[in-house]
């Protein structure tokens, strides 16, 4: 039922919409810290926002029937 995932496969983009955002610090390469922040900015850059459409769409596609059926059960 739960599957890991890395941090950097996080998006703070919808919880940028309600000034929200998920931060993580970082030591030599290791997750140190996660929490909750409230956040002035909303969105991010346009390259980024690119990237992020990009990677969405790719996992929509990679995964759709999965996601189809993981509904229904």
């Amino acid at each position: 039922m739960i599957e890991r995932k890395k941090w950097e496969e996080w998006t703070n983009r919808m919880l940028h919409t309600f000034g929200w955002a998920i931060v993580f610090e970082e030591l030599e390469g290791k997750v140190i810290d996660v929490f909750p922040a409230r956040v002035k900015f909303r969105g991010f850059d346009e390259q980024s926002e690119e990237a992020g459409f990009i990677g969405l769409t790719q996992y929509l596609k990679d995964n759709v029937d999965s996601l189809v059926e993981e509904t229904k059960s």
